[in-house]
C-alpha cells in the first residue's frame, strides 16, 4: 500500500543573499507548508516540550538579561549572583497554547542554560541541572489545562548529586529518570535517587576529545531493558542496574556527532509485528572535527547518517548520504513513522556565531524505503534556525519550531538576530489534497494497562482501504538537536470493523510492558494511507 506522496530527489545549492543560505531545488513540487504562529514569544526557546494537555513549555536561560516578556503578576526575580541582571522582572520560560496561539509567562528562578529533562508517569516534567545556580537544581512543572495557572516549582529539599550541564535524561521502566553525563560529570545518577549514589561511567571520559564532543549523549531505552548510549562517534550497551557495559558497538565513521558537533539521533519506531524486539538507531549529521576549535574557519558539516540494528548481535553501521550537509538538525518522528530532519546549518558547529550557512529545507527520511531512496526534500522556511533551536511534534501532526540564538545574550538586530518567532511546519499529509483520507478519532480510552486490548472509534470521509495503523508517540524534551525520551510504537490491530457513515471500530493491543513503553502519556495517532488523525492522549501503564 502506498501513501499519498512519492519520494523526490535533489542536490543542494548554497548562495549568498545578505548572508549565506542553503536551499535545495527539486525535480518535483516541494512538500509541506509553513506558518508563523507567534511573532514574539517573549523568549528564544532553548528547551521545548509538549504537555499532555497540548500546551507547550518553552525555556531559555536566566543569565541573559531582560527577555521580551514580563514575569506574571508583576513579580520580579532578585538574584545577587546573576551575571547580567540582578533584579529581573522578565520571564525566561513561557507556556504556549497552540489552539489559541497565546503565550503565558512562567516563573523560573535558577539558570536552566543547557539543562535536561523528561516527563514522568503522571505527566509532570522533571527538569534537571543547568549552569551557575541551576547546576544541581531539580525543577517540576505539573501541567494544567489551557487557561490554568500552573507554574514551575523548584525543589527545596532535593538536588542533583553532581552538577549537570549538557546532560541527557531518559525515563526508565521503573519510573525513575537516569541523568547521563554532561560537562561537569562522567557519571550517571537517578531521579529520585532513593539513596543510590551516582555511578561512574568511564565511557563518558573515553569519548571526550579536545573539543569535548561527548556532551548531550544520545540515549535510547532498548527492548531488552538496557540503554544504548552514543557519544562522539562511539556507543555502548549499558546495563544501568549493574553499572556494566554489556557491549561495545562499532565506531561510526565520519565526523563527531554530539555537542558541540551537533548531529542528532532517533531510535526508529518499534513494531508489534516484530514483537517490539528489533531496535534500529539512526544518527545523522555532525561537524568536521576542529570546527569548534577554529570556529572562524566555518568547516563543512557532515553529510552522512549511520543506521544500525542495535539489537543484532553482529550489528554494523550502514552509511547513508543526506542531500545536503547538516549540523544542529532536529530529528523528529512523524505519526507516519517517517523521520523529519529540520533546522540547522551546513557549516561550523554549535556555539555563539559558529555557523553562517543555515539549512532552510527540512528533509523526510523514510525508513521503509530502499537504501538510496529514503530522503526527500520538503518546503523551505524563511527563518534560519541554528544554535539553540527546537522542533516538536504537536498532537495535530504539525511540527512546532522555535528558538535560535547564536549570540551569548539577546541580540534583536543584525545578522542572525535572536529568534522570538514560533512557527509550525505542516507536512504534506496535512494538505487539502489529503483530507479525504484523514481519520478522526471520536472515541478512545484515556488510559490503558499493559498488554490489554482496547478499542477506539474513528470516522473517515471514505471507506478505509486496508487496516489503519495505530501509532503511539511519546512527548520528548527537545534541546540542542536531540529529543530526549523520543519514542514511537506501531501497535498490533486485532480487529477492524467498518460501520455506517464512515465509522470504523478498531481493537488493538497495548504495549506489553514498561520496558517497551515506560509509563507516561503518549499521543495515539490513527493513520490511513499515510495520513494521520489528530492524536488522542492516552496514559500507558
Amino acid at each position: 500500500m502506498h501513501s499519498f506522496d512519492e519520494t523526490c530527489f535533489s542536490i543542494a545549492i548554497c548562495f549568498g543573499i545578505a548572508f549565506f543560505i542553503c536551499v535545495v531545488p527539486r525535480s518535483c513540487a516541494a512538500q509541506g507548508s509553513w506558518e508563523i504562529l507567534v511573532h514574539n514569544a517573549g523568549i528564544a526557546s532553548m528547551h521545548t516540550a509538549v504537555t499532555h494537555f497540548g500546551t507547550v513549555i518553552l525555556l531559555d536561560r536566566t543569565d541573559i538579561g531582560a527577555s521580551q516578556i514580563a514575569l506574571p503578576n508583576g513579580n520580579c526575580r532578585d538574584d545577587p549572583n546573576d551575571l547580567t541582571l540582578k533584579h529581573d522582572c522578565t520571564a525566561h520560560s513561557v507556556l504556549f497554547t497552540p489552539e489559541s496561539n497565546t503565550i503565558r509567562s512562567l516563573t523560573i528562578a535558577t539558570d536552566t542554560w543547557c539543562s535536561s529533562g523528561q516527563f514522568v508517569s503522571n505527566g509532570t516534567l522533571v527538569q534537571t541541572g543547568g549552569d551557575f545556580d541551576g547546576n544541581k537544581k531539580v525543577r517540576y512543572f505539573s501541567p494544567c489545562p489551557p487557561g490554568g495557572s500552573c507554574d514551575w516549582v523548584e525543589a527545596s529539599d532535593q538536588n542533583l548529586q553532581q552538577g549537570r550541564w549538557y546532560a541527557t535524561n531518559q525515563l526508565l521502566p521503573d519510573g525513575r529518570q537516569i541523568v547521563v553525563g554532561g560537562r561537569d560529570s562522567n557519571a550517571v545518577e537517578f531521579i529520585p535517587a532513593n539513596g543510590q549514589a551516582p555511578y561512574d561511567l568511564p565511557f563518558l571520559q573515553q569519548t571526550r576529545d579536545s573539543q569535548m564532543d561527548n556532551f548531550y549523549p544520545f540515549v535510547h531505552l532498548l527492548p531488552d531493558g538496557n540503554l544504548f548510549i552514543f557519544a562522539n562517534k562511539d556507543s555502548i550497551l549499558y546495563n544501568f542496574k549493574t553499572n556494566t557495559v554489556a557491549r561495545n558497538y562499532p565506531t561510526l565513521p565520519g565526523e563527531p556527532r554530539n555537542y558541540p558537533s551537533a548531529g542528532s539521533s532517533v531510535m526508529l519506531p518499534l513494531l508489534a509485528s516484530q514483537k517490539f524486539r528489533v531496535a534500529q538507531v539512526l544518527v545523522c549529521g555532525g561537524s568536521h572535527f576542529g570546527a569548534f576549535l577554529k570556529p572562524s574557519a566555518f568547516m563543512p558539516a557532515s553529510q552522512t547518517c549511520g543506521r544500525m540494528t542495535v539489537t543484532d548481535p553482529n550489528s554494523t553501521w550502514a552509511i547513508e548520504k543526506m542531500p545536503v550537509r547538516r549540523n544542529m538538525g532536529d530529528m523528529i518522528l512523524l505519526p507516519t513513522r517517517d523521520v523529519l530532519i529540520i533546522n540547522g546549518a551546513s557549516d561550523g558547529c554549535q556555539g555563539w556565531g559558529n555557523a553562517k550557512t543555515p539549512v532552510l529545507n527540512p528533509f523526510r527520511y523514510k525508513p521503509s524505503a530502499a537504501a538510496g531512496r529514503r530522503f526527500s526534500n520538503l518546503t523551505a522556511t524563511t527563518i534560519p534556525r541554528m544554535y539553540h533551536s527546537t522542533a516538536n511534534l504537536l498532537p495535530d501532526g504539525r511540527i512546532l519550531v522555535a528558538g535560535s540564538n547564536t549570540h551569548q545574550f539577546y541580540k534583536l538586530t543584525g545578522k542572525f538576530p535572536t529568534e522570538l518567532r514560533i512557527e509550525a511546519f505542516s507536512p504534506a499529509y496535512l494538505s487539502s489534497k489529503t483530507q479525504k483520507y484523514r481519520p478522526t478519532i471520536v472515541n478512545a480510552p484515556t488510559s490503558v494497562s499493559y498488554n490489554a486490548a482496547f478499542k477506539i472509534t474513528v470516522t473517515l470521509p471514505n471507506a478505509p482501504k486496508g487496516i489503519l495503523e495505530l501509532n503511539l508517540a511519546s512527548a520528548p524534551f527537545v534541546t540542542h538537536s536531540f529529543a530526549q525520551g523520543q519514542r514511537m510504537l506501531k501497535l498490533a490491530v486485532r480487529k477492524q470493523t467498518t460501520g455506517a457513515k464512515g465509522s470504523v471500530k478498531i481493537t488493538a493491543t497495548a504495549p506489553p510492558n514498561a520496558v517497551i513503553a515506560p509509563s507516561a502519556y503518549y499521543m495515539l495517532f490513527a493513520v490511513n494511507r499515510g495520513v494521520p488523525s489528530i492524536a488522542a492522549w492516552v496514559h500507558i501503564g
